[in-house]
């Protein structure tokens, strides 16, 4: 009988787009595959990735996510030309491009990446349908956020 390890949560994670969640509401959330290069994965592995300024588009029914950079390892393959910033295959079924396409084509809305994980071997993409946020939106946010910090700290010395 052979244990499994451990697994901890959230090492699993390569990278996130936590300003994606500052600038737009998020109305859904989606799970795609990448299609990548061998080059690609060995970078994501040593956690050479940002998505913070990448989005989707669509061209021939296919999705693909624009604006990634992936930066290559300085002992990746000679022969191989990398470019940090290609255009990346979104993987994902016909049923969820078109429900994603129908929300894309809203008035308003863009798909923005959230964040890249690993799910056992396949690196995957969650991607959401958001909505840009004015600035009073963004504002509210903020101060709900520090409302929570400081009711914490009070709660932490009233329980003393």
């Amino acid at each position: 009988m052979t244990k499994k390890k451990a697994h901890k949560p959230g090492s699993a994670t390569i990278a996130m787009n936590k300003r994606a969640r500052h600038e737009y509401f998020i109305e859904e959330e989606i799970e795609a595959g990448l299609a990548l290069q061998g080059w690609e994965v060995k970078s994501l592995r040593a956690g050479k990735a940002n998505i913070s300024d990448s989005y989707v588009v669509f061209r021939n029914g296919e999705a693909y996510l624009f604006g990634a950079t992936i930066t290559p390892l300085n002992v990746a393959s000679s022969h191989i030309i990398c470019d940090p910033t290609r255009t990346r295959k979104l993987l994902m079924n016909r049923k969820e491009l078109d429900k994603v396409f129908g929300l894309a084509n809203r008035d308003g809305y863009t798909i923005v990446a959230l964040s890249m994980y690993w799910k056992n071997a396949w690196t995957k993409v969650k991607i959401g349908v958001a909505k840009g946020k004015q600035l009073h939106d963004k504002r509210t946010d903020i101060k709900d956020r520090e409302w929570q910090v400081n009711k914490a700290r009070i709660m932490k010395h009233a329980n003393r």
